[in-house]
């Protein structure tokens, strides 16, 4: 079975058009499928369309928000009520190509765990609006390349292809949505792309401006630690204390020398309130690693979560 997942903010104007040619590319495919709408809060008609959509196709659903939680949240509940072995998310504003979908599948069937989309001739419009929107987002996805280590050219295309048991493993949080591939290898997923059309947006605008750029940065941040340090933080933080803690050792070594070997007086030097604040510094870092390492421990233990993911067993 197939699930679609999309995400929905203000996107009323949109969703006739999308709901008759995702229909009419989903039916070409010998596979059984879901629809499933989440209203992420959205403040026009959109849930009186998605109501009416309902009742005319049961395999049409519908998740409403009680209000606006924003995109991560919204693809996070669509995963949670899929109940396809395969599922595709995929935008409401009609830039993706519902088209593409049947590509997607055809790379998962090669044995990938996860497929994005890589979206074609995006930049449209003046030179200036070309600057303003691709700058930013060649700096973001050059960023989540070298932090990642994951090949991919948009991280930001909503539509993708999952294999369901992958995301078991994922939860998500903030801007998080768009690191679900990253997030994935951590278990081993076999990650692809493949290029896919864009369309320019027919009806409205963007809901996601600047300020989105600066929370998925802070996002990015926290991924890095999750992949390099998620399971053993002791060895981040802890690394960082001995080190500070060190210097601070080393310089008040040399003070203690000075004031002993050469009777010199220390009480001024500003050496001496470094070496002090470092090796406080390199006890607190130790310290948060140790209390890293206890909430880290609590969390896989009291829910039971395993900190590997087979992909099968052979008895």
């Amino acid at each position: 079975m197939l699930s679609v997942v999309i995400p929905i903010y203000n996107e009323e104007k949109s969703l006739g058009k999308l709901y008759d040619r995702l229909t009419k590319t989903l039916s070409k495919i010998d596979e059984e499928y879901e629809i499933i709408a989440v209203n992420d809060g959205s403040s026009d008609d959109s849930l009186r369309v998605l109501k009416k959509l309902h009742k005319q196709d049961s395999r049409f659903k519908v998740v409403d928000f009680r209000r606006n939680f924003g995109q991560t949240a919204a693809l996070a509940a669509g995963f949670d009520y899929a109940q396809g072995d395969v599922v595709v998310s995929i935008d409401a504003d009609l830039e993706n190509d519902p088209n593409d979908v049947p590509k997607l599948l055809d790379k998962l069937d090669e044995g990938y765990d996860i497929v994005s989309g890589w979206r074609q001739n995006r930049w449209v419009g003046g030179l200036l609006q070309k600057i303003v929107r691709r700058v930013p987002s060649e700096i973001a996805n050059f960023l989540v390349r070298r932090v990642t280590g994951l090949e991919l050219h948009d991280t930001g295309c909503t539509l993708k292809a999952y294999r369901a048991e992958v995301l078991e493993h994922v939860e998500l949080y903030g801007e998080m949505h768009r690191f679900v591939p990253a997030i994935a290898t951590r278990y081993g997923a076999k990650i692809a792309e493949v290029p896919v059309n864009y369309q320019p947006r027919e009806f409205g605008s963007s809901k996601y401006g600047f300020s989105r750029t600066v929370r998925v940065l802070l996002d990015l941040v926290l991924l890095k630690f999750l992949l390099g340090y998620g399971t053993r933080p002791i060895q981040f933080f802890g690394l960082l204390g001995v080190v500070l803690g060190g210097l601070g050792f080393v310089f008040s070594l040399y003070l203690t020398y000075v004031k002993f070997g050469l009777n010199q007086s220390i009480g001024q030097r500003p050496l001496l309130l470094l070496a002090v604040l470092l090796m406080v510094l390199g006890v607190q870092f130790v310290t948060m690693g140790l209390l890293g390492e206890i909430v880290m421990r609590t969390y896989f233990e009291s829910q039971n979560k395993k900190i590997y993911a087979v992909r099968e067993f052979l008895d």
